[in-house]
Parts: structure tokens; sequence; C-alpha cells
């Protein structure tokens, strides 16, 4: 081979090998180029950095330098840790380096712990962010075009409570290209074990350290939901403020405040939740002037605003709908309590909590109007309600509802008991007018057999660890009275002719006014009365009525009217049992219950004189 040729094979396989070591990091023990690298850090943004062991360089095709264990401290290193552990990748710029500048292109770490302020007055990142921003103001071009963090551990603490909190398996990316203004930020995160993933787009930098506003899009997914947003945003002294078009959505409620760690009142009845509209947030405090609200299969459209306040978030909304199926979360309350939980006979229904902390986690105010509600079988229209929450106190008021032909209000009051905090606290009052029996829903009435137009009130309280201890400690009162009423099933009239009852359920009874009165101690209701008026009879009932056992005792007695029919004895039915499965039977003419309750109506009872004529002051009774 001749020499010429020789010589040229050497010297391409010496470039060959020297870009092969110069694309190959290779180790350097001293420490200048270290020291190099942090006294540019310390004059540029403010940093000390130290690092372990030998630096890793490489030339080619871009000059990188590779830190091991390394730490970031605010100021000359006394000052609070920003970042420690992991490895500092550095891409140099070539021509800067060519000048004896150190320019950062590039900068990753991998493996490290990036400790976040703790709250608001924590300023351990602001000296180096104004550094920066001095920089970026005196030469927009002069930053690094990505800055990546991948594997890193972010340490902080919940500006609620202050207790410690940890995003773990953190990537994330800023891509900040030199012939664009804008840059965004993408990354993921694992956070109380749900993987989270997040992208920030259109972000002007420059203008956001210089305390301007930038345009902003985000998005953010997790296991249970998503978030997206975008408008204009600053930070300011009072935080982050930005305005804009959002959309929240969550599968479970629930489940994403369980993921993000808050609470809201009343959300462990809230399934699948979704927001949109405009916002307006100031610091902590965020305005909806214009929201659209689903929950489950509801669309509601109205106005609000949330406080995250240091202890718990307050919501206020107010919110409209055409209309409103109530019936899952009317299933979800029933089942809380324990009325639904178990069947007939066993006890696990009696026993369920009735602590409010689980609902009473937030500050609530929501008004809510509806053209049309729905509570399973009952269909209410014109509906108007709030919902008031307080620390351990929940109020609900249904100010006005049309159901079957009749208007319903009513106020129900929980609060924890003061001494124990177990303990629910409940008042409960309403009243209904002109209510058609024979619009009502037939489920809440299985037994179709008495039609009229009812009206009443109720009144009562009590308290108990569970429904069962509530019900045992329930005092209160409650009055039905039906008028122009029919009873479907029993002819009463040729009953009490005949004294005795027919052997099948036919024919009706029309009377004109059925009236019932009880009074409540602890949980046992006492009939103080209960009559019914008809043109060839009268009707009486006594006994009790026991909430906490779901049971009934009483004595139903039908009198003839007429001349030939006082001689008759009335007849005697005892109605008693579970409810649902009530039993009634005749009583023979000696048969002496042990009954406790009103007295029976007689046959013939007193009427009140007629209207106009005055009676005597002394007068103690009246006879037509």
């Amino acid at each position: 081979m001749p020499l010429r040729r020789l010589l040229s094979l050497m010297s391409l396989a010496a470039f060959v090998v020297a870009l092969s070591a110069a694309c190959l990091p290779w180790s350097v023990a001293t420490p200048r180029l270290r020291a190099f690298v942090a006294r540019d850090f310390a004059r540029t943004y403010g940093l000390a950095m130290t690092a372990a062991g030998p630096t890793e360089v490489t030339l080619l095709p871009l000059p990188r330098l590779g830190f091991r264990d390394v730490r970031l401290a605010a100021g000359d290193g006394d000052g609070p840790v920003l970042a420690e552990g992991g490895a500092l990748s550095l891409q140099l710029s070539l021509l800067a380096l060519l000048t004896g500048r150190l320019e950062v292109n590039t900068l990753g770490l991998d493996g490290a712990t990036v400790y976040l302020p703790a709250n608001a007055h924590d300023g351990r990142w602001s000296e180096p962010l104004r550094r920066l921003g001095a920089r970026l103001g005196a030469d927009g071009a002069s930053h690094p075009r990505r800055i990546s963090l991948s594997r890193a551990t972010a340490k902080g603490l919940d500006p609620r409570d202050g207790s410690p909190q940890t995003a773990r398996d953190l990537d994330l990316t800023l891509s900040w290209p030199l012939w664009s203004a804008q840059a965004e930020i993408f990354g993921s995160f694992q956070w109380s074990a749900m993987p989270t993933r997040f992208a920030v787009s259109g972000l002007r930098v420059i203008d956001l350290l210089d305390g301007g506003s930038t345009p902003f899009a985000l998005t953010a997914s997790w296991a249970a939901g998503s978030l997206t947003a975008e408008g204009n945003g600053l930070v300011a002294a009072e935080g982050l403020t930005l305005t804009g078009l959002g959309q929240f959505e969550t599968r479970s409620l629930p489940e994403t405040l369980a993921w993000a760690g808050g609470n809201v009142a009343l959300s462990p009845f809230v399934a699948a939740f979704g927001l949109t509209g405009n916002f307006e947030m100031n610091g902590r405090q965020l305005l909806l002037p214009n929201v659209r609200v689903s929950f489950g299969d509801n669309r509601l459209e109205g106005a609000g605003a949330v406080s995250f306040g240091r202890d718990r978030p307050a919501v206020q909304a107010t919110l409209a709908a055409e209309t409103l199926n109530l019936a899952p979360l009317l299933a979800d309350l029933l089942r809380a309590v324990g009325v639904t939980a178990a069947p007939a006979g066993t006890p696990d229904w009696r026993l369920r909590a009735l602590a409010l902390a689980p609902y009473t986690g937030g500050d609530l105010d929501l008004r809510i109007s509806a053209g049309a509600a729905r509570f399973g079988p009952i269909l209410a229209e014109d509906l108007a309600a709030s919902i008031l929450v307080r620390d351990g106190n929940i109020e609900a008021s249904l100010s006005r509802a049309s159901v079957a032909g009749g208007t319903l209000k009513g106020r129900l009051a929980l609060a924890t008991a003061p001494k124990d905090a177990a303990v629910t606290e409940a008042k409960v009052q309403g009243t209904f007018d002109r209510l058609d029996l024979a619009a009502f829903p037939g489920d809440l009435r299985p037994e179709n057999w008495i039609l009229g137009t009812a009206q009443g009130q109720f009144q009562a309280e009590g308290s108990g660890a569970d429904l069962y201890a509530l019900l045992q400690h329930l005092d209160g009162h409650a009055g039905l009275s039906v008028d122009g009423g029919t009873l479907i099933g029993f002819d009463l009239n040729e009953a009490a002719q005949r004294n005795r009852m027919p052997a099948r359920r036919v024919g009706r009874t029309a009377f004109e006014r059925a009236t019932l009165s009880l009074r409540f101690r602890d949980g046992i209701g006492e009939i103080t009365e209960g009559t019914m008026e008809a043109n060839v009879l009268a009707a009486s009932l006594r006994g009790t009525v026991s909430l906490p056992d779901r049971r009934c005792d009483t004595l139903a007695e039908i009198s003839a009217r007429g001349t030939a029919s006082e001689k008759r004895p009335p007849m005697r039915f005892r109605i008693a049992g579970p409810f649902g499965e009530l039993d009634v039977r005749s009583l023979g003419r000696d048969a002496v219950p042990d009954l406790r309750g009103g007295a029976v109506a007689p046959a013939n009872p007193l009427r009140m004189p007629a209207a106009g004529l005055a009676l005597p002051a002394g007068a103690r009774a009246y006879a037509p």
C-alpha cells in the first residue's frame, strides 16, 4: 500500500476516534470547572450550587456538562434549599463559550427533590425569579430554551393547615424556543397515588416576570376528571389573578376531592359533577358570574363564588333549572340515614350514624329554583329551595312547591350537639294546603283508598347518634284534615246500618270532613283527635303510633246516625301491627282494648251552634 494512502487512512481513523471520543462523556476530576459553573449560577440567578464527585464533559454535538448529587440553595448557600439530590445536566452554547461566557441552552435535573414555597410569605424562589426577569428584560433572547425535571419529587406545605404535601414521579418540561415569545409547560406527576397530566401553553414569560399579564391555555386530567381553561393571567402580590373561560368535569366529586385533599359541603351525595362558564380568580377568591352546573342528569344555570379559605372553603350560588331529577340524591340521602338500609325486621337500619362532620366540610349557601322537580314518585312544580351549611350545621328550607294541586312548605335544621359530635339535633316543620289526594303519586299510597283535599302541618324535634335513637327522643305534633273526601273500597254507610263489615272491600263512602291529630313524645305519637263526619255515620280513631318500632295500635269505632240507629252499639275494630302490614280485626261489644289516645266520638256528636248565636258567658255546654 502506498505510503500516501496509508497516511490518509490513519488520519481518517484518528479523526473518527477523536470524533467518537468527543461525542462520549468523560469525567474531569478538577474542581475548577465546577467552580466556574457555580460562579455563573450565583452571578446570574443568585443560586449557590454544590456538587459531589467528578464532572462529566461531552464536547459534541454540543458542549454538555453533568454534575452528580447537586444541591441548589438561595443566596450564598446559607439560604433555604431549593433542590437537592439527583443529577444536573447543562447543554451550553458553543458561541458563548468561544467568547468566554457560560450560556445554558438546555437544563435538566433528574431524580432531585424540589422544595416549593410553604406559603405566600415564603420567598425562597423570589430572588432567582427576580434575577431571571432582570436578565430577560436586558436581553430577551438570553434564556434556556428547554428546562426539564424528570423522576423528581416536589415537597411543600398545604397552605390551609400547614400539613406536608408531596408530589412524586414529577416529569416537567418548559419549552421556550428561540424564535418564539411564548413558552409552554407540560408534564405529569403522582398525587395521592393518582397519576395526573397537565399542559400550559401560550405563556409570555417575559411579560409574566415583569408583572404584566399573559395569555394561557390550560389542560389537566386525572383518573376521575379533567380541567380546561383559557384566558389571561398575571402574578400579583396577593397571588394569581386569572380571567377566562373554563370547564371542570369529574365522574366522582368525592374521589376528586380526596385526590385534591379538599372538601366541599354535602359532596358525599354528589357523584358526576361539572362546571362550565366564565371565571375570575383573584388570590383565594373565585367568581363565576355566568356558570352552567351539572350533576347527574341535571343542568342548571346561574352565578356563584368560591372562597378558598385557610380552614374551609365557602361556596355561594344561585341556580335555576327548567327540570330537576332529585330522585338519586334523595335515595342516597335515605340510605345515608338508614331509612332504606336493610329489610324489615333487621336492626341495621337503626344504627346508621347521623354525625354531620362528613357532610359539613365546607360552607355552602345555595339557592335553587326549578320549573319542575322530581323527588322519586313526587313531581313538584314552581320549586324554590335553599340550603345553608356551616361548621356542624345544615339547614334546608323549602320556600314553596306545588304538589298535586296544592302548596308545600318546610324547613329542616340539623346541628351537632355541643357536648357530643356524634349526636345530631334535628328540628323539622312544614305545612301543606289544598293537596289533591287523587292527584298524589300512587307509588306513595299503594292502597288507593282515600280521595279528597288535604291540608295539615307538622313540627318535631329530637336528637340522637343514629336514626333509631333520634326517633326515640322525638317530640312534636302533627295534624291532618281532609275535606269532601271519599273512602275507596269501604261502604261504611251500609256497614253501619247492618252493624257489620262486608267480607270484601267493595263500595265507597263519601264524607264531609276527616281529621287526625297526633302528639309525639319520645317517638310515640298519641292520637289526640281522630274523627270522620259523614251524612249517615260518624267514625273515630284513637290509639298510638310508634315511630322507632314502626308500629301502630289503634281502635276505630263507626256509629250510624239517625233515630233508629241510636240503639245500635258502634262497630269497633282493632287496627294494629307494623307499618305496611296492618291487621284489622273486629272487636266484641265487651272487649276492652288497652289503648292510649283521645276519646272516641259518640254516635251523634254534639254540633256547635249556628254562626252568630251567642252563648252566655257562664255556659258550660250547649245542645240544639
